[in-house]
């Protein structure tokens, strides 16, 4: 199937993927004076008199909103808050299949960090909490941190985290199948964007041994750091003080991450990896490195960002499950304890026996997975209460 026709047929079909639908009947003169007025108004004075109760008597508590501004959508970049609009809707019908959570599309007009903050914090009184969406780097920092620290409702931006949690997922399971400790473990990140920045600070604090991470121009040092998060990050990498290109930083590293673009990655690099090397070409549409040729160069895991391959590595894993937790026990942030825990939780889902270089990460699809997520992200939430 050409799935990019395919798609633009179906979307033309279906105009939008989600749609609001009533939980209550309004067929009669009393259901109607009972869910707007004139009974509606009690509520309203409740809610007025303590407004933590907009958790309790209205949908607040279960419903999300997907922001973006239209600046990086999936790997097309730049095209404008409509055009990422399709995307969005994509993401609330992913939330509500596997997490149940009620998601809103939202698509912001402006590239002023400020305008972008101030417009979230406006509407944060009608959500439960705040998933951020293919907003560019470094501006996604600034914004993510800003509302964390402005409001008591978890804000969670998928591009960094949901990212950094399934890969580590992979790794976790990637590492025992090859039988290599991941304190022991070299790593190379080609990407040095919100993806690529959070998969690093998530692999170093889970404890990863070496971390190099490239962007276009070779191996981000403080150096040749071209913004704060950047520099922030070759502070805490980099230990042996390597120079060069992606090419140089591969030789001899246990596993390459790539989310960056595609064919960047050619076989005589993964031939210069270490024996049992682990390949996650994590680019969309195009990978880094095709799966076919990595392991024809000899790798022994290979992940990639593909449906349509074995090993997808996939946010879908991630986001709907978090919510789902975070949502569930009122937790007012998303903390790195949370984020660990759905990280172990979708690891653990692929048994010891079933672990293969083709199946080391549950499929998106599985409900299982969303649920032992979930339940593992409100167990974390709970202990930190």
């Amino acid at each position: 199937m050409d799935y990019r026709k395919e798609s633009l047929k179906k979307h033309a079909e279906w105009r939008g993927k989600i749609e609001v639908v009533p939980r209550v009947e309004v067929d009669s003169r009393e259901k109607l004076s009972l869910a707007y007025t004139p009974g509606v108004a009690e509520p309203c004075l409740a809610i007025r008199d303590d407004p933590e109760k907009s958790f309790t008597l209205t949908r607040r508590w279960n419903t999300v909103p997907v922001i973006t501004d239209g600046t990086a959508i999936l790997g097309l970049g730049d095209i404008g808050p409509e055009a990422g609009m399709p995307v969005m809707e994509g993401k609330c019908a992913l939330f509500k299949a596997f997490g149940g959570v009620d998601a809103i599309p939202l698509c912001i007009r402006s590239k002023d960090t400020d305008e972008i903050v101030r417009t979230i914090e406006l509407l944060a009184g009608s959500f439960g909490g705040i998933n951020l969406e293919d907003i560019a780097a470094p501006r996604c920092f600034e914004i993510e941190r800003r509302l964390k620290e402005d409001l008591d409702i978890p804000v969670f931006h998928d591009d960094q985290h949901g990212t950094a949690i399934v890969v580590s997922a992979a790794l976790l399971n990637a590492a025992k199948l090859v039988g290599k400790e991941v304190s022991a473990l070299n790593v190379v990140i080609n990407g040095a964007g919100a993806a690529g920045i959070s998969i690093a600070k998530f692999l170093l604090n889970l404890g990863v041994g070496d971390i190099i991470i490239c962007d276009r121009k070779g191996i981000v040092t403080e150096e040749t750091a071209a913004n704060d998060a950047q520099r922030g990050i070759a502070a805490l990498t980099n230990q042996r003080g390597c120079s060069g290109l992606l090419f140089d930083a591969m030789k001899g590293a246990d596993v390459f991450i790539g989310v960056s673009g595609p064919n960047c990655v050619t076989k005589e690099m993964v031939r210069s990896m270490a024996e049992g090397a682990i390949v996650f070409a994590c680019a969309n549409p195009v990978p880094e490195i095709s799966r076919e040729d990595a392991l024809e160069a000899g790798a022994a895991v290979v992940g990639t960002g593909s449906s349509e391959k074995p090993n997808q590595i996939n946010n879908v894993l991630v986001f709907p499950g978090i919510f789902r937790g975070a949502l569930d026990v009122r937790a007012k942030d998303i903390t790195f304890e949370m984020m660990l825990a759905a990280s172990r939780a979708i690891a653990s889902c692929v048994s010891d026996a079933e672990l293969s270089r083709d199946y080391i990460l549950p499929y998106a699809y599985d409900m299982k997975a969303h649920k032992a997520v979930a339940e593992a992200v409100a167990e974390a939430a709970r202990r930190a209460l």
